[in-house]
């Protein structure tokens, strides 16, 4: 009875310790809002691989004069799906039907112009891109990067000078990087996919920086190879107060010390590939996709937006075919300026960036 007595006596005794620890995990564990940043207007791209890669041209083409850059991996031209799932499935993946009509994209592109849907054809001319593919992808047809790269042809003021399409003949469907990029941290270290695979974790062992290359073309000599001494940190964010809906509770953002401490920096917005949501792979995209390791280097901000698995996405891929729409509208303007994943990525860009309070 005694030692009962004794030992419910400790148990008492470790309640307020023991509440303090549970407190600060929780608080460790929730997301804070979005942090504002001095973000210099002129230097915000947009990225993105497979959805991502298709949501990020969605993106760059509603909001040009926002966006300077955009860089697209794994993925085809803007428009391809035309708010149609058997579309998205048998001409903008595989091309069953062949490869999308640029007339047809041409059409679509006019309609939402006249319509004010998309930004000024003249700040689209002046955006800077860059494309990537792998001849050996069997998620989408690596010929529909060409599709893009034509139709940008036709936009840019100058697509010699402002346009690189990179293309690898050993690699799968995914987003490239080295050995060195995935193993950068000992303590959490990843497996990339074999380069001329197509599965989890969808970072392909390449032997080839992606992140870095695109980061080179879109910012041009502002950006510095990293040298390991630069410092960061990956946080967690709120994204229901961007959209309460069709997204993930919680969206990451990569914010190096010097940006923290006020200096003005670039900013990128990195958009994952369908089955590579935080919900499906952990953290490994927004830790290892060597984004990161560079922005530390160059005050560049990255935001790692998220979506969400749902019935009627069950992979987590962005929206690039009106999902998330068009059960409740016909012909679902999802991929202009009015399209519901569209406004909020932009929410985001705008309140980390400070301009939503202008």
């Amino acid at each position: 009875m005694i030692k009962a007595l004794a030992v419910f006596a400790l148990a008492l005794a470790a309640l307020p310790a023991l509440a303090e620890e549970a407190l600060r995990e929780g608080s460790e564990n929730k997301a804070s809002p979005l942090a504002v940043l001095d973000i210099e207007p002129e230097t915000i791209s947009v990225m993105g691989v497979s959805s991502g890669g298709y949501m990020a041209a969605q993106l760059a083409v509603a909001w040009p004069e926002q966006f300077s850059g955009l860089a697209v991996f794994a993925a085809g031209p803007w428009g391809c799906a035309q708010g149609a799932l058997a579309l998205a499935l048998t001409q903008c993946m595989n091309t069953r039907l062949g490869l999308p009509e640029q007339d047809d994209l041409q059409g679509r592109y006019d309609a939402y112009l006249e319509k004010e849907l998309v930004g000024s054809s003249k700040a689209l001319a002046e955006q800077r891109l860059y494309l990537w593919s792998g001849e050996q992808d069997s998620v989408v047809d690596p010929r529909l990067i060409g599709v893009l790269a034509d139709q940008y042809r036709h936009w840019l003021a100058d697509p010699e000078t402002q346009l690189k399409q990179t293309h690898s003949e050993t690699a799968g469907h995914g987003w490239p990087v080295s050995a060195d990029t995935a193993t950068a941290s000992t303590a959490d270290a990843i497996e990339p996919a074999p380069c001329t695979e197509s599965g989890s974790p969808y970072l392909l062992d390449c032997d080839f920086d992606g992140a870095g290359q695109a980061l080179k073309w879109l910012y041009e000599e502002r950006v510095q190879p990293p040298q390991g001494d630069g410092r960061g940190m990956l946080m967690r964010f709120d994204q229901t107060m961007f959209y309460d809906g069709g997204l993930a509770e919680t969206g990451y953002v990569f914010i190096p010390k010097t940006c923290e401490e006020g200096a003005p920096c670039a900013l990128t917005v990195a958009l994952h590939g369908c089955s590579m949501s935080a919900e499906q792979i952990g953290e490994t995209f927004v830790r290892h996709s060597g984004l990161n390791e560079w922005a530390s280097e160059n005050r560049l901000v990255v935001l790692y937006p998220q979506a969400r698995p749902s019935l009627p996405n069950p992979k987590a891929c962005w929206d690039w075919w009106g999902y998330d729409e068009s059960s409740w509208q016909r012909d679902a303007p999802y991929d202009s300026r009015q399209g519901q994943q569209v406004q909020a990525l932009k929410a985001m860009v705008e309140h980390i960036a400070g301009s939503d309070a202008d």
